[in-house]
């Protein structure tokens, strides 16, 4: 196997798509997202990335083998060309990233797509009442636009700069003129967040202009408040109970 390999499984034509990112990260927030795009509206797989950054597993579904990969849905959002990439994992070193990260944009570049939204989390440590969408841009004419629809820049945010796909499509699709912008849900960190993905896409629907139904979202999100509930019962009765750090690994 070579380093990168992709298979085409379909080449529909897009009328000037958007890519849509939604790798697993902090929160799994970007992950849900996307998810939840393909869940939604009618959606077709047209690419696989297998690369030998992934981890070395298989997934299992009923019984059956598949290698683990990344993987582009060409999706309509009521009349808005999306394509959506997702999967279970990201690269496992520095260069794999980047080589992964130029041949998703190859990709988006094949399909014609000059614009990218990344979607993800960045974390605050502590449980969310409010969610923020915090975001960062490869041009600051893309700054108003996405302030008008709800998303914050601070100043010196995310600490640390944005890791992963996520901050390789701007960096990346910057040098190739692509127009970049990358939607941050505020998450705790701890667990999976379904409350900051929906954050995320709200704020992405407002700027595409599509509808998309949030129950299933809701549901996960119901489900999390009990993981969490429990968790907070755990920290009271128990002293020295479960960790930040400790959490950190959970989901």
């Amino acid at each position: 196997m070579d380093d990168i390999e992709v298979d085409a499984l379909a080449d529909p034509t897009l009328d000037e798509p958007v890519l849509i990112e939604g790798l697993p990260g902090v929160g799994h927030v970007g992950k849900l997202a996307a998810e939840h795009l393909l869940e939604e509206f009618e959606s077709e797989l047209v690419r696989r990335v297998y690369a030998d950054e992934f981890p070395p597993q298989v997934n299992i579904e009923d019984g059956v083998a598949s290698l683990t990969c990344a993987e582009f849905h060409a999706v309509d959002a009521d009349g808005a060309d999306l394509l959506v990439l997702t999967g279970d994992h990201q690269a496992q070193s520095n260069a794999g990233h980047y080589h992964l990260a130029d041949a998703f944009l190859d990709i988006a570049e094949e399909f014609g797509a000059a614009r990218a939204f990344a979607l993800g989390g960045v974390p605050t440590g502590e449980l969310i009442e409010e969610y923020t969408v915090l975001g960062a841009v490869t041009d600051s004419d893309l700054i108003e636009p996405l302030e008008e629809a709800g998303v914050e820049f601070r100043e010196d945010e995310p600490a640390g700069g944005i890791v992963g796909v996520s901050g390789l499509l701007l960096g990346l699709g910057s040098r190739r003129g692509l127009e970049v912008a990358c939607l941050m849900g505020e998450t705790s960190g701890y667990l999976v967040d379904p409350k900051s993905a929906r954050a995320v896409l709200e704020v992405l629907q407002g700027l595409l202009d599509f509808d998309v139904d949030y129950a299933s979202l809701e549901e996960r999100a119901e489900e999390m408040e009990e993981v969490v509930g429990k968790i907070q019962e755990m920290q009271q009765q128990q002293a020295g109970g479960i960790s930040g750090e400790d959490l950190r690994y959970i989901g």
